[in-house]
């Protein structure tokens, strides 16, 4: 079983920016483990269904994000501390969501919440205008 804990949200002005973190963590769980999986990002905004924000490979060196969010967003990776972090700047109102990762045990970065079989509880993002 693999345990994911996201921290960073807050509360932050239009133009401003937040950093996430996800630290993996679990029973047999090590670096080179956590280094094989795929990482995605999500959220939820109230009264919304769960969308994609971005995902990063198992190799580190593939990245997808979704549109509205491609230029803003970075997501990155520290295998030897089993974490993934989401760099976001340039933060706008519609960003307004609690913020989830999830892994994928297959290495890959889907868009597809349903290849994916960990998460997070995930952390709230507020973007004030």
């Amino acid at each position: 079983q693999v345990q994911l804990v996201e921290s960073g949200g807050g509360l932050v002005q239009a133009g401003g920016s937040l950093r996430l973190s996800c630290v993996a963590s679990g029973r047999g769980l090590n670096s080179p483990g956590f280094s094989n999986y795929g990482m995605g990002w999500f959220r939820q905004a109230a009264g919304k269904e769960r969308e994609f924000v971005g995902a990063i490979w198992q190799s580190g060196s593939i990245t997808t994000y979704v549109d509205s969010v491609r230029g803003r967003f970075t997501i990155s990776r520290d295998n030897a501390k089993m974490t993934v972090f989401l760099q976001m700047n340039g933060l706008k109102p519609e960003d307004t969501a609690v913020y989830f990762c999830a892994a994928d045990v297959h290495g890959l970065g889907r868009n597809d919440q349903s290849r994916y079989e960990y998460w997070g509880q995930g952390t709230q993002v507020t973007v004030s205008s």
